[in-house]
């Protein structure tokens, strides 16, 4: 008798070693969900699962990523590269330093700037050299008349219409640029400039 308990109590014990460890994969498996809930409309995540958003207007997206910027801007200059200056041109068939950063601008990111380079130097919040981020405008005042703009794209490059060589890609520290550089501007806040770029594809 004794002995059939003991083997009872032992099957007890071997049941619930089984089942024990089961239930508690259930149980991190459940909360372990809120780690991919970015995704769980997509891989069909149960809506009842804990801290699962339970409406479009829950999720929390993290702020886009400022690298999509850079990539908008390298692909308008793809786009661009190459096309003539023409002082007053606004197409491929010539442009001036404006009237690019207008195009760049509402092609990259659904965003209308000024058409003039007196103008988009007021588009804004003046920022540092030290703390130029892509996306922002920079201004130079060389010789003659008109000052010139370019946007910056990040790695000490900037996007411009040169005068001399069109549509291209120079480098800030050039000693040329780095002479009769004058300021950079931030027309919008990079969190919602990065947005953007999402809106201007879509668009």
């Amino acid at each position: 008798m004794l002995r059939r308990t003991a083997m009872g109590l032992a099957l007890v014990m071997v049941i619930s070693g089984c089942t024990a460890p089961v239930k508690q994969q259930q149980v991190n498996a459940q909360y372990s969900l809120p780690l991919v809930k970015s995704r769980s409309v997509a891989i069909g995540i149960p809506r009842n699962a804990p801290s699962a958003p339970q409406t479009i207007r829950d999720f929390k997206p993290l702020a886009v990523s400022p690298t999509v910027i850079r990539r908008a801007l390298l692909d308008e200059h793809q786009r661009w590269v190459g096309t003539p200056y023409a002082l007053g041109g606004t197409t491929h068939r010539g442009i001036d330093c404006s009237a690019l950063m207008q195009h760049v601008y509402g092609e990259a990111f659904a965003l209308e700037l000024p058409r003039t380079t007196e103008e988009q130097v007021l588009e804004g919040d003046r920022v540092a050299e030290t703390n130029l981020k892509a996306g922002d405008l920079v201004f130079f005042r060389p010789p003659g008349p008109y000052n010139h703009v370019g946007v910056y794209v990040g790695e000490g490059y900037f996007l411009h219409a040169s005068s001399s060589q069109g549509v291209k890609l120079s480098r800030l520290d050039n000693v040329y640029w780095k002479r009769y550089y004058w300021q950079a501007r931030r027309p919008v806040e990079r969190t919602q400039l990065a947005q953007r770029v999402m809106l201007a594809s879509e668009g």
